[in-house]
């Protein structure tokens, strides 16, 4: 059986990523037939808009999209393509699993937590205005439905995968009535999963815990801004942004996608790292039911770290983007 899945190279090392990712998945034999879609700032130059509305109707019609990393303009320009796809396809779990890969000098052996970020509202609804010249307001939004489903995500997660403790993090000391709402909801649906920890810490003990030994937590359960920091903290403690994946999931649709910046200074020079979207891949393998190749890639990933295998110039080698995919699928191939 083939699966139809939109795929989005994204901008500057994107495609590169892109290519060398489906390179690995052929290798394991699962058939996908992609349904090739862009958007980033390219798109716009020519379009107007970063994110065209037939790559939207893509990923409702397929419910599954792979997606490389696109760029977004700072202080200025289009709305992020990340945030807009993910609150027009309520996208509402953000899924980062932060795991040490061996032989890449993590900061503590054997991390191996996931970040559950709540994914549609609080800062990053973009409800912003000026009260006045010079006065700035941003409006934190936090709604009782959005913080009980993504903690009955994280608790069903923490199930499905066999882990044993999920902790809320929050800011409830100062912000009471928004992250209390959130502790509230926490509350609530942890006493319909008794066989999970439930356990609360406030973000900036959080942060301190995390480089002092992330091993001390398993599966963390948060808000949008809080998780957007706290997952990339974690991905600097275990080789940085190019070896983490991520996942956005929602009841209608899911995207997978490389959480790393679109690189435009090395673009299309062969020195991007494929291997964050190539475990997002796995995550979305697992997603649409082939999980055997996911395991298998993931198996044959970490034992070509293991075993010293050739390695991009960001973790001290000196392959090349495609010679560092076509050693995995070497692999996979004969595995």
């Amino acid at each position: 059986m083939a699966h139809t899945i939109t795929l989005i190279p994204g901008d500057g090392i994107g495609p590169e990523v892109a290519d060398a990712t489906k390179l690995v998945l052929e290798a394991s034999g699962v058939k996908i037939e992609w349904d090739v879609q862009n958007a980033g700032a390219e798109v716009a130059e020519k379009r107007g808009t970063t994110l065209p509305q037939e790559v939207l109707d893509s990923i409702r019609k397929n419910r599954v999209a792979l997606k490389g990393p696109i760029g977004t303009p700072i202080g200025k320009g289009f709305k992020s393509v990340n945030v807009t796809l993910r609150q027009t396809l309520d996208l509402y779990a953000n899924v980062r699993p932060v795991r040490s890969l061996p032989g890449v000098e993590p900061k503590f052996e054997g991390t191996d937590i996931v970040i559950v970020r709540e994914n549609t509202e609080d800062l990053y609804a973009g409800l912003e205005l000026m009260i006045m010249p010079g006065v700035a307001q941003s409006i934190k939004l936090i709604t009782a439905v959005a913080c009980t489903r993504i903690c009955e995500y994280a608790f069903d997660y923490a199930e499905r995968l066999g882990r044993k403790r999920v902790t809320v993090i929050h800011k409830a000391n100062i912000m009471k009535l928004s992250d209390g709402l959130l502790l509230e909801c926490f509350r609530k649906v942890a006493q319909l999963h008794p066989k999970i920890d439930p356990q609360e810490m406030i973000v900036d003990a959080c942060a301190m815990t995390l480089v002092r030994n992330a091993n001390r937590v398993d599966v963390l359960v948060t808000e949008n801004l809080y998780g957007d920091i706290l997952s990339d903290l974690g991905a600097g403690l275990v080789g940085g942004l190019g070896i983490v994946p991520g996942a956005n999931i929602g009841k209608e649709a899911a995207v997978f996608e490389a959480v790393h910046g679109s690189a435009p200074d090395i673009a299309g020079k062969g020195l991007a790292n494929p291997t964050a979207l190539i475990q997002s891949a796995i995550m979305m393998l697992h997603h649409i039911g082939e999980g055997a190749a996911g395991t298998k890639i993931e198996r044959t990933l970490i034992e070509h770290f293991k075993t010293g295998g050739i390695r991009t110039p960001d973790l001290g080698g000196t392959a090349t983007t495609t010679t560092f995919a076509e050693a995995i699928a070497n692999r996979i191939a004969k595995a």
